[in-house]
């Protein structure tokens, strides 16, 4: 979006009447009168010189933010805090975005009316966007097909490739607070034919938008028109429950009981369907959790990952009696699982389900488990095919690949990269997100994954084995794989570049006593991969650290995996003693590379 030429200062700041007057135009280009208001107030105190001095230094603070420069478009769409300002998420933004998308399928439909799915969560201001996206589109020429109420982002995905749509909206922050929302682009159709047909935007598309974007001036200005799209019935979705059904593997339930939860989401009517649809009648939902809230008052941060997401289905869980705890991002395209692991309990402190042994899976856990279980059904089948995780996610899979006799694919991290592999059969990334029907749905999915971790589980309990023996299983065929995370959010985003820069000048010589042997790069490119940001430290005991910036949050994450061998007919008792040893190394890496990135 263009904004108005006033020059910054000689530090490289805008002055506080720059300020004021960037304000001033952005408002006189603006369609929503609420984001007018509020932006006129944030004015109005950043220039009151009779407020307390932190008042105005903070409103001047958040003003000089939110006109640092135009929130970015790229592989990740739009992702921010919704206020007014051109770095943030709003109704003149989306606008703009909406257009450029709107002239970038013009120029690839060439004569042919393109046509758009638009879809939506239950966040603030979600509906708007959509329907605002619906509008811009609609006067560009465009078909648009607006899912007809909130719901979750594999149904929006599905209905991609579907109704054979060239693009796909998203209005969605997933994960994110409650502050946030954001904007997934996806392309198919006569966009794209290949096997990324109904996936999330890569290079060069990302930057084509952009530029589009860059060329549309006042949000005023862009036509928007008042009707013409059309609202799709329930069927696109019926339709989508019933390709999850078609996962139905045929065996005969067990009494399994689950817990579910999506952390005040749209998932909660999607998992309790897809489960009952699947033969799973004795699910428990997290009643406090169940329902879409905005505000996500249960949770400090909506992500299962983050401590204490889950800590309500963990207790529910205990007091059930269940047996799987399952639980959903708020937009459903993330899925978390949660077993009763005895090794995992503790007399120590206060009892809660975390001390009788209650634990969430890890992504890589889960990757391997569902990994494995798409690998015997393609090896049964003799269909061969690829089985893909990003390069952040365990080297594990690579061996479940070989041992079943398929291909392995190591892609950048983002299912807009894993599911363009060729051939893909299974995809994961350790951020808890699964691809289980990618001739379907060409992303990670929640939901299909839940009804795939509900149906191993089952199958194994019929046998009187649990998901936690199976991990025995594949650590006996490919060798014990232990990961782990080490992370920091930063206020400050130059923390970011000077910390991965630091690393890149002065990387760790030693972790957990044994030396690294060896430090790529990743922003040269690594084994025919794109470049990007990043580190990988690779020491003599096959310890490997992969250290990267947060591609949605202002994070760095180092991405941990610890390597043992096993015996494959190691006993229960010597795997459960080789994972303590190599937690205790996992741990030890953790703790050198806290005071090498200054966490």
């Amino acid at each position: 979006m263009i904004e108005p030429a006033n020059p910054p200062t000689a530090t490289g700041k805008l002055s506080a009447p720059d300020l004021a007057a960037r304000a001033e135009s952005w408002m006189a280009a603006d369609v929503d009168d609420n984001d007018v208001a509020e932006l006129r107030d944030l004015v109005a105190r950043a220039e009151d010189r009779t407020a307390a001095a932190d008042v105005g230094d903070f409103a001047l603070a958040e003003l000089a933010d939110r006109f640092s420069g135009p929130l970015q478009f790229g592989t990740a769409g739009l992702r921010g805090a919704m206020a007014a300002g051109p770095n943030r998420m709003n109704r003149a933004v989306v606008i703009a975005a909406a257009a450029g998308l709107g002239a970038f399928l013009k120029s690839e439909a060439a004569g042919v009316t393109p046509r758009v799915v638009v879809g939506y969560d239950a966040r603030y201001r979600s509906a708007d966007f959509a329907r605002d996206t619906a509008a811009v589109l609609v006067a560009a020429g465009a078909e648009v097909l607006l899912m007809p109420a909130p719901g979750p982002t594999p149904v929006l995905a599905f209905a991609v490739r579907r109704l054979s749509a060239d693009a796909g909206v998203m209005v969605t922050a997933s994960h994110n607070p409650a502050a946030d929302n954001g904007y997934k682009v996806y392309l198919g159709g006569r966009v794209v034919s290949d096997a990324g047909q109904g996936a999330q935007i890569v290079p060069p598309y990302d930057a084509r938008i952009a530029e589009e974007i860059a060329h549309v001036a006042a949000a005023k200005d862009v036509p928007r028109a008042e009707s013409g799209w059309t609202l799709l019935g329930r069927e696109i979705t019926d339709e989508y429950h019933a390709a999850v059904a078609g996962l139905h593997d045929g065996e005969p339930r067990n009494r399994l009981r689950i817990v579910t939860t999506s952390l005040h989401g749209v998932g909660g009517a999607a998992i309790a369907r897809v489960l009952a649809e699947a033969g799973f009648t004795d699910v428990v939902p997290v009643e406090e959790q169940a329902e879409p809230d905005p505000d996500f008052p249960t949770v400090s941060f909506p992500n299962p990952e983050e401590p204490g997401a889950i800590d309500l289905a963990l207790a529910l869980a205990q007091d059930a009696h269940a047996d799987l705890v399952i639980a959903n991002d708020p937009d459903a395209d993330r899925c978390a699982v949660a077993v009763l692991d005895p090794q995992y309990g503790t007399y120590q402190g206060a009892e809660t389900a975390a001390s009788q042994g209650w634990r969430m899976l890890h992504g890589d856990e889960v990757g391997l488990l569902l990994g494995w279980d798409a690998a015997e059904r393609a090896a049964a089948a003799g269909t061969g095919g690829t089985l893909a995780c990003s390069i952040v996610s365990s080297r594990a899979l690579a061996a479940v690949a070989a041992r079943h006799g398929l291909k392995h694919a190591t892609t950048l991290t983002g299912f807009k990269w894993i599911s363009r592999s060729p051939g893909l059969v299974f995809g994961y990334e350790e951020a808890l997100g699964y691809c289980v029907d990618p001739e379907h749905v060409r992303d990670k999915d929640g939901l299909s994954a839940a009804v795939a971790v509900a149906q191993l589980a089952n199958r194994l309990a019929g046998e009187g084995r649990t998901l936690l023996d199976r991990l025995d299983d594949v650590a006996r065929a490919c060798g014990l794989h232990v990961t782990g995370q080490l992370s920091a959010r930063f206020e400050d985003l130059a923390r970011i570049e000077s910390t991965m820069a630091w690393l890149r000048k002065t990387p760790p010589s030693v972790l957990a006593g044994s030396p690294v042997e060896s430090v790529r790069d990743l922003a040269e490119g690594l084994d025919g991969l794109p470049p990007t940001d990043g580190v990988v430290l690779l020491t003599a005991d096959d310890t490997r650290v992969i250290v990267r910036p947060s591609g949605t949050e202002p994070k760095i994450k180092c991405y941990i995996e610890v390597v043992s061998p096993v015996d494959p007919d190691a006993s229960a008792d010597a795997l459960s003693t080789a994972r303590v040893a190599a937690r205790d190394r996992l741990a030890r890496v953790q703790a050198d590379l806290r005071p090498v990135l200054d966490l």
